[in-house]
């Protein structure tokens, strides 16, 4: 199905026309107000720069592995009990650069210009620059801005790192380097096991504990293996973090444990450290529930699912899909593209689902229906990008 995917996206004609849009009708569904809300719609716009005026008639400005489609936006919603969801938005602010090294200094002059704006230091950033944006950088992405917005105006900023930039053979090094200059000795090696690093993430700015974030990347993982990867403590209830995965992935049915296998695109979890010693504080789960699913319907059911075994009215992410799309969502596959289960210490369990822009193409419904799982055992997989940032 080519893009632009919904008929407003036509009718706005730009990308930038296309992404406000979608972000002002969100900010209503979480409960952000206008004025706010059209002061995010400039940041989003000034920070995407001249992208943000392409034409939607033209192809995407780059690839981009932000997105199936190279929209380089993404939305999530993260929701708690008892309480309105919050809305985030990630961005590449790069996207249009001419080359990845490029790419990577237009965000951190973005990142630097958010930083004078709003009066945060960005000295952790500074530290690891040379890891993460070398003159020759390798990779699927350079920078990356997540902003988490609140009211006010002013939006809490994370920052997300490559650490294949120096090679993929280096990403394990350029991890365990990272965490030593930040102060997080030994923490690389409270790692769990898995195929590969894909993010570490940095918190900017005014945050009650900022945290710095590592993803990791677990193939073939089978839902019973979940509770053996979180190494927060106390950490989550392994039953949780199984029956979760259970529920997102479609195993629910009695789906025996060998078989409740992430064969397709990987699950990833996300690891949080907020002090310098001892292991992590945060644990997350992110289901690529877009490869799990025949279309968005049953990944919006699943999803509901989930948010209501959480104690969460999941009612703001019906509406949040129709803030996004005017497509129903059986008609697609990939508007809900990640649903994530986070901890984090002396906090209740928070549920996040991640929202597709859809700027230039609407991935089909899986063909033929009904939607089948690799067999057991077949290496047939999902190619793996657009990947979360957000937790």
């Amino acid at each position: 199905m080519s893009g632009p995917g919904a008929a407003e996206a036509r009718a706005t004609k730009t990308l930038g026309g296309l992404v406000t849009g979608q972000l002002l009708r969100l900010c209503q569904v979480s409960g952000i107000d206008e004025a706010d809300a059209e002061t995010y719609a400039r940041v989003l716009t000034d920070a995407l720069a001249g992208v943000a005026e392409r034409s939607l008639d033209l192809p995407p400005p780059a690839r981009t592995f932000l997105s199936d489609d190279s929209t380089p936006v993404e939305f999530s919603l993260s929701f708690v009990p008892d309480g309105p969801p919050s809305l985030r938005v990630l961005l590449e602010p790069g996207s249009g650069a001419a080359s990845l090294r490029d790419n990577g200094r237009a965000g951190l002059a973005v990142v630097r210009s958010m930083a004078d704006r709003w009066g945060f230091a960005t000295g952790q950033l500074d530290l690891l620059e040379d890891l993460f944006l070398p003159d020759d950088p390798e990779g699927p992405l350079a920078l990356w801005i997540a902003l988490e917005l609140r009211p006010g105006g002013v939006p809490k900023v994370k920052v997300y790192l490559n650490p294949a930039a120096r090679g993929a053979d280096r990403a394990a090094e350029t991890v365990r380097e990272a965490l030593d200059r930040l102060g997080h000795r030994g923490a690389f090696d409270t790692l769990p096991p898995g195929d590969g690093y894909p993010f570490l993430a940095l918190d900017l700015g005014d945050w009650q504990a900022p945290r710095v974030k590592v993803y990791v990347t677990h193939r073939e993982l089978r839902a019973p293996d979940a509770g053996g990867l979180s190494r927060m403590g106390p950490g989550p209830d392994a039953e949780v973090l199984e029956g979760f995965l259970r529920q997102t992935g479609g195993y629910d049915d009695g789906t025996p444990g060998p078989e409740a296998r992430f064969d397709r695109r990987p699950v990833l979890t996300c690891h949080s450290f907020t002090r310098t010693t001892g292991g992590p504080t945060g644990f997350t789960l992110h289901v690529p529930i877009r490869g799990y699913v025949p279309h968005d319907g049953v990944a919006l059911d699943r999803a509901t699912a989930v948010l209501a075994r959480h104690g969460i009215d999941p009612a703001v992410l019906e509406r949040a899909l129709t803030a996004v799309t005017p497509r129903a969502p059986r008609d697609g596959r990939g508007l809900i593209a990640y649903v994530a289960l986070a901890h984090e210490r002396g906090r209740p369990p928070r549920v996040t689902t991640y929202l597709s822009s859809e700027a230039y193409e609407v991935l089909p419904p899986a063909s033929p229906p009904p939607f089948q799982r690799a067999p057991s055992g077949s290496t047939a997989r999902e190619p793996v990008p657009g990947t979360p940032a957000i937790s």
